[in-house]
């Protein structure tokens, strides 16, 4: 039990990674605060792992208020709070051409300013009991797809925020920061984004090797099982860290010859 008495905001937790990591925490020993925007999901979250481990709450984000109410819940809740992943993120196609700033500052409110809200937020509990946070970025953030514009931005920020409070938060709130950028992940809103824009229903069941060499693409457990170790103890001082989570190299990477013909 790699997280006992733990209490663990994951946001963006009725559905996808926030949801598989949520449900790993419980597993490994902690009560959770399930977030996000889709109440009937939330609650067979709720519902599945038990009202003694796991209450929801249901709210925008990028709503001024907003994190300090989910602080407020964790502690009224389960009487603390040690750790929040920052899960929930706009994921949304753009490109120079679809990208105007209004665009872009919508994107860049949800993926980049209300994380760091909620760290304001939850920092005098996690300063208190020596907590962490676990950022959910993007191998995007590197530089991204060309479809992915607006979204690339933002978790490149993300990242750098990562790793600068990382250092600031570590040294003089006894806070670790870190941060894992997942590849390509199959979750129910991947499958059905996907699905949407005009591939078959099974289209996870082909990949192509370029891009799977496994034959498939991640799954929430596996991203879920890897966030355990950055909110344990047993991290220790680590902190300021950015670590990618895909099954090839994601930079500098050697593209097959026939990459060219491939698409996604």
């Amino acid at each position: 039990m790699r997280l006992q008495n733990k209490v663990i905001i994951v946001t963006g937790s009725c559905t996808g990674i926030g949801k598989a990591i949520a449900e790993r925490c419980v597993a490994e020993g902690a009560q959770v605060v399930i977030h996000g925007l889709e109440p009937e999901w939330g609650e067979q979250v709720v519902a599945k792992l038990g009202t003694q481990n796991a209450v929801l709450h249901i709210e925008d984000l990028t709503l001024p208020e907003a994190p300090q109410r989910l602080v407020e819940i964790a502690i009224q809740t389960f009487g603390r709070l040690d750790a929040l992943v920052n899960n929930a993120a706009l994921v949304i196609s753009s490109n120079i051409q679809t990208t105007d700033e209004a665009f872009l500052r919508k994107v860049l409110e949800v993926n980049t300013v209300a994380p760091l809200a909620l760290i304001k937020a939850a920092l005098p509990q996690l300063s208190q009991n020596r907590g962490s946070v676990l950022n959910i970025g993007s191998v995007n953030a590197w530089s991204g797809e060309p479809n992915l514009l607006a979204y690339s931005i933002s978790k490149g920020a993300l990242m750098t925020m990562t790793r600068n409070l990382g250092d600031t938060l570590h040294r003089e709130n006894n806070v670790r920061v870190n941060q894992i950028n997942p590849g390509w992940v199959l979750t129910e809103n991947e499958a059905q984004r996907k699905h949407e824009q005009g591939l078959p229903e099974d289209w996870y069941k082909a990949i192509p090797n370029v891009f799977a060499p496994a034959g498939r693409i991640l799954w929430p457990s596996e991203i879920a099982a890897a966030a355990i170790y950055w909110l344990a103890d047993e991290s220790g001082p680590i902190s300021g860290q950015v670590v990618d989570l895909e099954q090839h190299p994601f930079l500098g990477r050697n593209p097959p010859k026939d990459a060219s013909t491939l698409s996604t």
